[in-house]
């Protein structure tokens, strides 16, 4: 059992490979929520287990995916009784465009764990935002509330920007260190 978990859907497999890159530097457990909003079984009990949370979904129409807020709601069971509470959590999302509203889901992220009594952990990394950067640097969307990536319309989830991979293993690493100063 892992202290951090990993709670995502991927409609197209870009967020499968960023939630992998987070877990690869968080050394976090991945649920996947399923083409109809579903955990798999166990996966309501790793959430309960673990110490810090993070969500993960596209951002669809300048909102995370119906499956994902499917997930939310569900969690509404687990807010009557308070079972994340004073948790740690933080959230990423994906999307085609550069912007393509993804604070939106960053905020929609955010304000979940605020109503399950949580606590917050931001990207941590600053900007690339020199003549010098390239699309392959650190950070390059520039995201401070959590890990925004970028995936082409028409690229396959191998085609990720080697930059946004790099920056999602960073912030695993990130939230791997947060943890040790809840202890």
């Amino acid at each position: 059992m892992t202290d951090i978990a990993i709670v995502y859907h991927s409609g197209y497999g870009h967020t499968q490979r960023v939630a992998q890159a987070v877990a690869e530097g968080a050394n976090a457990a991945v649920i996947a929520i399923d083409a109809d909003g579903n955990l798999p079984e166990g996966g309501w009990e790793t959430l309960a287990a673990a110490k810090l949370i993070v969500f993960g979904a596209p951002t669809y129409m300048g909102a995370p995916s119906w499956q994902f807020k499917k997930f939310a709601d569900a969690s509404s069971k687990v807010w009557f009784v308070q079972g994340w509470k004073d948790k740690l959590f933080a959230g990423f999302t994906n999307s085609a465009t550069m912007n393509g509203d993804k604070f939106a889901t960053i905020a929609y992220f955010w304000q979940l764990a605020m109503q399950h009594g949580g606590l917050w952990a931001g990207l941590g990394i600053v900007p690339s935002n020199k003549k010098e950067s390239s699309r392959d640097s650190l950070n390059y969307v520039g995201g401070f509330g959590g890990l925004m990536t970028t995936s082409p319309a028409d690229a396959s989830p191998a085609e990720i920007p080697a930059g946004d991979l790099q920056t999602a293993r960073a912030f695993g690493e990130r939230l791997q260190g947060a943890l040790k100063l809840l202890a």
